[in-house]
C-alpha cells in the first residue's frame, strides 16, 4: 500500500454523457464521486491526509462545472483535510458566472481558483482579458493560488500559459498542473522556465500528475543539479482523470532523497495550501 500522502489535485463531482470527439455519448469519469461522503471514502481508503479538490468540469456546458463549486466548498468545510478550488472561467460570456464563483472566494475552505482554456478563450483573446484580470487580482487579494492546466498545443500549451506566468507570478502564487503538459511541456519546463521563474522570484508551482514516466526523475534531478525548486513541486493525482496508485508509484520511483521526498508528498502543499 501507498505511504500516506497529501493530494494538490483532484475533483468531486460526475459529468454528464457527452459525444467527445464527435463519438457517442461516454461517461469516462467511472471513478468520480458524487458526494463528499464518497470522497471522503477514497481519501480513507488511499490513506490521502490532505486534498485540494476541485469541481470536476470538460464538457462545454458552462454550468456543470460552476454548479459544482458548492460540491468542493461542502467537502472543504466538512473536513479539516480538505481544502478547495473554485472553477473560474477565461471567457467573457462566463462573466456573471465568474461574479457568483469570485464571490465565494473569502469563504472557510478556499484555497485556490481554478481556471482552464479546454472550454474556451485563450491567453491573449480579447474577451478573456478581462476574466484574467479578475481571476489573478481576486486570488492575490485573497491569498488564494490560480490552478491552471496545461497540456500540449492550442491554448493550454505551456507556451500560452507560460503568458500568465509572466504577467501574475509576481504577485500571484500559481500552479501549473500536469509538469507542463506532455513531452513538449516537459522539456520546455523542466529544461529551463520552471527554473528561470523561480530564480526570478516567480511564484510558480507544478505537479506530476499526468507526467510522462521519465520527467518526475529527471525533474528531481534538475532539482538537486541546481538547488532550487524542491518546494515548487507536489504530489497530485487529479482523479478521476489520474489514479492515485499509479501517480504515487512514479513520483515515489522519482528519487531517493527522503526529504526531498517529503516535501513532494506533503510539505509543499502545506506551506501551499495550508497545514
Amino acid at each position: 500500500m501507498p505511504t500516506a500522502a497529501h493530494d494538490a489535485h483532484r475533483h468531486i463531482g460526475r459529468l454528464p454523457s457527452y459525444p467527445f470527439y464527435g463519438g457517442p455519448p461516454i461517461s469516462p469519469d467511472t471513478t468520480a464521486r458524487e458526494t463528499v461522503a464518497g470522497l471522503f471514502d477514497d481519501l480513507d481508503a488511499e490513506r490521502t491526509e490532505r486534498a485540494l479538490v476541485l469541481p470536476n468540469y470538460g464538457v462545454p456546458d458552462p454550468d456543470v462545472a460552476f454548479g459544482l463549486n458548492h460540491l468542493a466548498l461542502e467537502a472543504a468545510q466538512a473536513d479539516d483535510r480538505v481544502r478547495c478550488g473554485l472553477w473560474v472561467s477565461p471567457k467573457g460570456s462566463d462573466h456573471d458566472r465568474n461574479t457568483a464563483s469570485l464571490a465565494l472566494a473569502g469563504e472557510e475552505g478556499v484555497a485556490a481558483l481554478k481556471t482552464s482554456f479546454l472550454l474556451g478563450g485563450a491567453v491573449d483573446a480579447e474577451d478573456s482579458v478581462e476574466e484574467l484580470e479578475r481571476i489573478f487580482t481576486t486570488a492575490a487579494e485573497k491569498g488564494l493560488v490560480v490552478h491552471v492546466h496545461t497540456s500540449p498545443g492550442a491554448a493550454s500549451d505551456v507556451d500560452q500559459i507560460g503568458k500568465l506566468v509572466e504577467a501574475y507570478g509576481a504577485t500571484t502564487r500559481i500552479h501549473l498542473v500536469h509538469l507542463g503538459g506532455g513531452m513538449s511541456g516537459h522539456m520546455k519546463l523542466i529544461g529551463g522556465r520552471f527554473f528561470d521563474w523561480i530564480e526570478r522570484g516567480l511564484q510558480v508551482y507544478t505537479d506530476t500528475s499526468w507526467a510522462i514516466g521519465f520527467a518526475p526523475a529527471w525533474l528531481c534531478q534538475e532539482i538537486q543539479r541546481r538547488g532550487i525548486g524542491h518546494d515548487r513541486v507536489l504530489f497530485a493525482t487529479d482523479t478521476p482523470w489520474g489514479d492515485h496508485a499509479g501517480e504515487h508509484a512514479r513520483l515515489a520511483a522519482a528519487t531517493d532523497d527522503p526529504e526531498l521526498t517529503d516535501a513532494l508528498f506533503r510539505g509543499n502543499f502545506e506551506a501551499l495550501y495550508g497545514s
